[in-house]
């Protein structure tokens, strides 16, 4: 048995999928509701809708009613509520309001809450025991507008010099911590709107298992009885069969109106929202998401707005996707998917990430799993193995510093794509993987974006760039814009294509290419060839793969899940390095993405050029970009470049494109000489902070040998695992 099947069966074996309430006797009813005898608990801010809400919902089951305030709280004061919080005061009235929610037991019911009893611990643990808890998350300037209208008097904290959106906003975190499902409300949703979301969500929580995930290979016959869940696929990362993950039901649709309440947020509540509607709850519970996600995009990216998008050059835009503490895009994913794959992790097993990176995967796989801690850092290890000659110095430093602890770095003297079919091999090696099982207890898995945690999160700031740009008034929502990506193995460039099977008007994905070109040549003429063919080192190392494995994931996006014919292209392509696509596909495909690619000399005029016009400097990765926009783009509509590095990080070659002399051996120099010349972007304080306080070290180097680095694996598996042991 391979190693996968393995941590299949371990996976499989210890996270059991039970029904999470408990039973309970009712007094009210014993009718049964989409949930059994479960409550239905309705919670949310004053002015929300859940009275209303909770009426139509009970009606459309069957079920009794209960409005906490009517049937709770005023027959047990004999008082009206407004008259109880005007005699005893706040503080008071939210006390008596938990103890009465306290002696409070019903099932099988819609239970309207009030606006207050989520700011009460233990009551609100009582009645989220009984059932699932929604929560109707209206606009705050929504409620404030209804609650005007209504005349409102009877809120805890309404009081002289406090605002009511101060009181939603105190609130909001209390929502967020009782939550089990969040139901977007968007602006002027009517309330029969906001009934249709409850029922889909309560259906949507109860129905795990329309949530499931199957290989870009399978036979849907075949595949028809597996049950793969979100937490079972983010710790095997590749699929047994050799492909990779996908949403078997596809992606949430979101309407205007709930992408719009998303253009006020901040980038880590806009992330929560949409991840919350891509990840069951039952696979990671909301509030356990929003600790990873906040932990994520916080203080460690240097902009508050994470992934900013700034006005670049006539209808061009950039969105600096370098903010993170590695100074790489990779950073939006990995500063999240460690957290992801940790909390899925089954117990009592070690797991090794294996990476191949072309560049700056490598640093930022290093830095998210090394912020890992306790438990979760003593049982997973992560070795990422690199080109020795394909990365830039910077990025060589980055990686190498890491030197100890669950994180290393080692270097290979080929390239990326023999480090990448490398590890893709030691996968599919069931007698390696089975000895490594059998003898240390340890299942591997992987970081790469062939995972799907890693590309999961990169959809969100693809729907940020747009909602940043309907914020700032450059467009309205509905609008179209393009997208241009540097791409080498199509990660970036397939999180786009998902973010507009969201919802976002994504007219065109651009994909970039340098003059390695096998996307573009792909695109272009439906045939994928390597044979012969020799990756070239550019100035982009990112982007020089010529293997690119999310390509498999478009091409079963553009045949509508066709498994059989992705699993026929891609052995083709192992066995005999090429594959075409039949014309009917390659229209298809066309009609999702442009393609083009850059020469060398054209990279470094653009960032020369953009300089002198507007005192920006790209790095060689957004300079491919860039050419290529100018090129294919037709200005009728705004383009996002994804700018995926900050310049700092390939100063040389940007030395070189600006024409500057006398350029400085040291790496901090180059930097400091860059920051005193670049007007724009700022300097990274996070790849400066890495570098003054690393230096230059010596780091591993090895043969170009599958056995070689099978030794790096094991001795990596013995140093992290047996000695914690």
């Amino acid at each position: 048995m391979g190693l996968l099947n393995v941590n299949q069966l371990a996976v499989r074996t210890v996270r059991c999928y039970l029904n999470p309430f408990s039973t309970s006797k009712s007094w009210l009813s014993t009718k049964a509701s989409l949930l059994g005898d479960r409550n239905i608990l309705l919670m949310g801010p004053p002015g929300a809708g859940k009275t209303t809400v909770g009426r139509i919902v009970a009606h459309r089951l069957g079920l009794p009613v209960i409005d906490v305030d009517d049937d709770v709280l005023e027959k047990t004061w004999k008082v009206p509520v407004a008259a109880k919080l005007a005699a005893v005061g706040g503080e008071r009235f939210l006390e008596e309001e938990g103890q009465a929610l306290c002696n409070f037991s019903a099932s099988g019911c819609v239970v309207s809450l009030t606006g207050s009893n989520p700011l009460h611990t233990a009551a609100m643990q009582h009645v989220k025991d009984s059932g699932l808890v929604i929560y109707l998350d209206v606009d705050s300037e929504d409620i404030v507008q209804r609650l005007t209208r209504m005349k409102v008097n009877r809120i805890v904290g309404q009081e002289v010099g406090v605002s009511m959106r101060d009181i939603l906003l105190y609130r909001k975190q209390f929502y967020e911590k009782w939550l089990d499902v969040r139901v977007l409300c968007g602006t002027g949703d009517t309330v029969e709107e906001v009934v249709e979301k409850v029922l889909k969500a309560v259906e949507r929580y109860q129905n795990h298992t329309a949530e499931t995930y199957v290989s870009t290979r399978s036979d849907s016959v075949a595949s028809s009885n597996q049950t793969t869940y979100f937490s079972d696929v983010v710790v095997e990362g590749l699929a047994t069969d050799g492909g990779l993950y996908v949403p078997k039901n596809g992606f949430p649709n979101i309407d205007a109106r709930e992408w719009l309440r998303l253009t006020g947020m901040s980038y880590p509540e806009r992330a929560l929202v949409l991840l919350e509607k891509c990840i069951h709850p039952l696979d990671v519970p909301p509030l356990d998401l929003r600790t990873m996600v906040f932990k994520a995009y916080g203080s460690n990216f240097s902009s508050e707005a994470v992934a900013p998008v700034k006005h670049l050059i006539h209808n061009q835009y950039v969105q600096e996707l370098f903010h993170g503490p590695t100074a790489s895009f990779k950073d939006l994913a990995l500063q999240l998917m460690p957290q992801l794959f940790a909390y899925c992790l089954p117990p009592m097993c070690n797991f090794l990430i294996l990476v191949a990176t072309s560049g700056d995967t490598g640093s930022a796989v290093l830095s998210g799993f090394s912020r890992l801690s306790g438990t979760d850092r003593h049982s997973t290890g992560v070795l990422v193995f690199f080109p020795e000659d394909g990365v830039s110095e910077i990025q060589k430093l980055q990686m190498t510093s890491y030197r100890e602890g669950n994180a290393r770095a080692v270097s290979v003297l080929s390239d990326f794509d023999f480090c990448q079919r490398t590890i893709k091999r030691m996968f599919g090696e069931s007698g390696l993987t089975g000895y490594l099982a059998a003898e240390y207890g340890t299942v591997l898995s992987t970081a790469n974006s062939i995972n799907w945690a890693r590309l999961l999160p990169q959809v969100v700031y693809h729907a940020s760039a747009y909602l940043d740009l309907c914020r700032d008034g450059v467009i309205k929502f509905g609008e179209p814009i393009d997208v241009c990506v540097p791409t080498g193995n199509f990660g970036n460039a397939m999180s786009a294509v998902y973010a507009k099977q969201m919802g976002i008007p994504i007219r065109k994905v651009i994909c970039a290419s340098n003059h390695n070109r096998i996307i573009r040549d792909f695109i272009t003429t439906g045939e994928y060839d390597l044979r012969g063919r020799p990756l070239t080192p550019s100035h982009s190392p990112a982007i020089d793969i010529l293997k690119s494995s999310n390509l498999e994931r478009f091409i079963y996006h553009v045949s509508e899940g066709d498994g059989r014919l992705v699993k026929e292209l891609f052995t083709r392509l192992d066995t005999q390095q090429h594959f075409q696509v039949l014309e009917p596909l390659l229209g298809r495909i066309q009609q999702e993405v442009l393609a083009g690619w850059c020469s060398e000399d054209d990279c470094l005029a653009a960032i020369h050029s953009l300089h002198a016009q507007t005192g920006y400097v790209m790095d060689t990765h957004t300079a491919v970009a860039k050419v290529v926009a100018d090129r294919l783009q037709d200005r009728s509509c705004p383009v996002v470049l994804c700018s995926t590095a900050h310049c700092g990080k390939f100063a040389p070659a940007v030395f070189k494109a600006l024409q500057i002399q006398n350029i400085p051996e040291d790496p901090v120099e180059q930097l400091k000489t860059l920051g005193s010349t670049a007007c724009r972007p700022e300097m990274h304080r996070d790849v400066m902070k890495c570098l003054e306080e690393r230096g230059r070290r010596g780091h591993s180097v090895c043969q170009a040998d599958y056995s070689v680095l099978v030794e790096e694996v094991e001795s990596m598996i013995q140093d992290s695992f047996l000695k914690v042991m």
